[in-house]
């Protein structure tokens, strides 16, 4: 197997110099010394050290079965490289195969894909329900464009200090969300709302150990306040392409994110993604909306601290409980040369054995798309403390969050890449505007986006 590491320059280079011919894939294709050809596969340098060498193990076993001679690139996502790759490549219609896709990516280059129906709907005859969020931004026009993957796939929860939520706002999480085998306390679960959830922020702010919430326009910020405003019900644009953001719903969910950032710290609205975490490693935060990547870095700088931190599902709101997601892909493109082998691999490492090693891989970080996989081994065994993980997948009374739906994908697209929901909220927190002036902001930003 070969192995590279992309870098801006090399990306550019590449984009910038392929020659016209190749660029429209007019160049036969040659097959190496292996019977199946070539076969290139660019995925995202995972940040849980040891799961992206897991994944290209896995695919150096098959393309030594296939008999393919496999490259392997590990493309970081400082910089947005991953993103640079995949606009290049799409510009010059050469590159890799196979390319890892962040949560919005699909939509970007979805003409260029090929469509994966054939592998998808077998999954989902044979695993059962597939997330909507994974749905919303993988399914483009009734097709599949690309592979969901638990790879780099991610829920964005509550952890919290056990100690300083028990201490400073009496909230047992423990209790309230066991390991396995353990009956939860109902009462304090259905009490786990985003009312109690402020009283709690209040009480720890206090304290001297405010949460680490961002509400800036850093991606964990918008999918916490996405999160939030679909529990109330607020949508900024419906499916049929209304707006549909000026409405009480909105308005009570913009005085809810008033009363929280008075007791947040001021920086938050400075936040970006790597802000949440180090507030909580620190020691100085109690609580974060994060995936475990925190807490894996708590275990490997202090473990101490580690051993106070727990896992555990979103406040409720009116409409129930939902968790922020952000799901990862593989897409193929159209223009590649060795299609059947790119479907074969990705059909390989999408079995639900393959996925649960990619999952125990990054320490239960991953999450699949398939509710059916919620029950991998590895949410039990992560430590200290036990089961700090076991309630991170979202199961139950859950429901996968993704920002911007269900307005139509390039809408919500939008709603999520220019942070319309953390700029109405720092209009009337931070800007001394009033709740009404920041719903006409969203309005005429919205309808921007519908002329775009």
């Amino acid at each position: 197997m070969l192995k590279r590491s992309l870098t801006r320059r090399s990306i550019l280079k590449t984009a910038a110099l392929t020659p016209p011919a190749l660029a429209a894939g007019s160049l036969p294709f040659v097959h190496g010394a292996y019977a199946a050809g070539k076969l290139s596969i660019g995925a995202w340098d995972h940040w849980v050290p040891g799961a992206t060498q897991v994944l290209e193990k896995m695919c150096q076993e098959w393309a030594a079965k296939e008999k393919v001679e496999l490259t392997f690139d590990a493309i970081t996502s400082n910089g947005d490289k991953d993103l640079l790759t995949l606009m290049a490549e799409g510009q010059a219609r050469a590159g890799h195969d196979i390319l890892g896709l962040r949560l919005w990516y699909v939509s970007a280059q979805a003409a260029n894909f090929v469509p994966v129906d054939d592998l998808v709907e077998p999954m989902i005859q044979k695993y059962g329900k597939i997330s909507q969020g994974c749905e919303y931004t993988g399914k483009i026009d009734g097709h599949w464009m690309a592979m969901p993957s638990s790879y780099g796939s991610a829920s964005l929860p509550p952890c919290a200090r056990i100690d300083m939520l028990k201490e400073y706002a009496g909230i047992d999480v423990q209790k309230m969300y066991p390991g396995p085998g353990t009956a939860p306390d109902m009462e304090l679960r259905n009490n786990w709302t985003w009312d109690t959830m402020l009283v709690a922020a209040e009480k720890c702010f206090k304290a001297g150990h405010p949460f680490g919430l961002g509400l800036s326009v850093c991606t964990d910020a918008l999918n916490m306040i996405g999160a939030m405003f679909a529990s109330y019900g607020v949508q900024l644009v419906d499916k049929d392409g209304n707006i549909t953001v000026k409405n009480d719903k909105t308005k009570v969910a913009l005085e809810w994110f008033q009363k929280l950032a008075k007791v947040l710290p001021g920086e938050v609205f400075a936040y970006d993604n790597a802000s949440n975490n180090k507030a909580l490693v620190s020691g100085q935060s109690a609580l974060i909306f994060n995936p475990p990547s925190a807490y894996a870095v708590a275990v490997r700088d202090n473990r101490k601290l580690a051993e106070q931190l727990w896992t555990f599902p979103s406040p409720k709101g009116p409409l129930g409980r939902y968790d922020p997601t952000n799901y990862y892909y593989w897409g193929t493109w159209n223009f590649s040369k060795n299609i059947p082998a790119a479907k074969s691999l990705l059909a390989y490492i999408s079995t639900r054995e393959n996925q649960e090693k990619l999952v125990a891989a990054s320490s239960g970080f991953d999450t699949p798309a398939f509710s059916s996989f919620m029950d991998f081994k590895v949410w039990e065994e992560v430590e200290p403390p036990k089961y700090t993980v076991y309630n991170y997948p979202p199961r139950g009374d859950v429901i996968p969050s993704t920002t911007g739906f269900p307005a139509p994908l390039r809408i919500g697209t939008q709603i999520f890449a220019q942070a319309t929901m953390s700029k109405m909220i720092a209009m009337c927190t931070q800007q001394g505007r009033s709740i009404d002036q920041a719903i006409t902001f969203a309005e005429s930003e919205l309808e921007g986006f519908m002329r775009t």
